[in-house]
């Protein structure tokens, strides 16, 4: 059985065809999903769909890009959905200096307020990187991040980066880039974290995987992602789904 450790079912994308899509992804032996909201809408969106499938789990946060949208408000209704049962971490949170809607300094400032947060509720955290490796593990050590730990979201780093999270009690998690022919980085970190440290994810409807590239990604495609990952490290799919969703269940603290 597979754990898919982030997917954006509450997007837009899967208003259509949710139904189908998650039979899809129960066929493909997928038995866990993390929803992951990152704004008002897509909270509330994430919060309905764990009540209404029980193999669902939520993570809730602020996205970086929109830092600069997010209220004290904001922030004390996060903090009040992390006693649902359901609720399962804190995120997805970090930097993204790709787009430039919020300025940096508003985007350290969230971080770090839910960073405390997710230390307050001791919920582990899901990390959002895009262009700004060092000021994340800059933040992440300052902020003692390592006492929740987390995820490396869709990690596309070295495999130096990769070891440094892994010291402050960070898991790395693969998606569909892994699966790309050109892809040198999460090949090589595949490689060299060691299976219990690793988590596979699709961020769907991102970044789907090969032979998917550039379609809608949806959860039952995390399965190549865990062939991929499989064939790298000589072992069998099997084991990497085990080991994999052994992890999960481990950091979010599913029985």
């Amino acid at each position: 059985m597979l754990f898919d450790t982030h997917v954006h079912l509450n997007a837009e994308q899967f208003e259509e065809d949710l139904t189908e899509v998650i039979k899809r992804a129960q066929e493909a032996g997928v038995a866990n999903m993390i929803v992951v909201g990152f704004d008002r809408p897509t909270i509330t969106k994430a919060m309905e769909l764990v009540e209404t499938y029980d193999f669902l789990y939520a993570a809730v946060g602020w996205h970086p890009v929109d830092a600069i949208d997010m209220t004290n408000a904001d922030l004390e209704w996060i903090e009040s959905l992390a006693a649902h049962p359901k609720v399962v971490a804190i995120g997805e949170m970090g930097l993204d200096y790709y787009w430039d809607k919020s300025p940096k300094e508003i985007q350290m400032e969230v971080f770090r307020k839910q960073i405390r947060l997710a230390r307050r509720v001791k919920l582990p955290i899901i990390i959002h990187n895009r262009e700004a490796t060092a000021d994340i593990i800059t933040i992440l050590r300052e902020e003692e991040a390592s006492l929740v730990g987390g995820i490396m979201h869709c990690f596309s780093g070295s495999v130096e980066t990769a070891k440094e999270c892994l010291e402050m009690n960070f898991y790395i998690s693969l998606g569909g880039p892994v699966t790309f022919k050109n892809a040198k980085k999460p090949k090589e970190v595949a490689a060299e974290v060691p299976l219990d440290r690793l988590l596979i994810e699709t961020d769907c409807p991102y970044l789907a995987p090969h032979p998917f590239r550039g379609k809608r990604n949806e959860p039952a495609y995390v399965k190549l992602v865990a062939e991929q990952i499989a064939d790298i490290k000589q072992v069998s799919v099997e084991e990497v789904a085990r080991i994999t969703t052994e992890n999960a269940k481990k950091l979010f603290g599913i029985n």
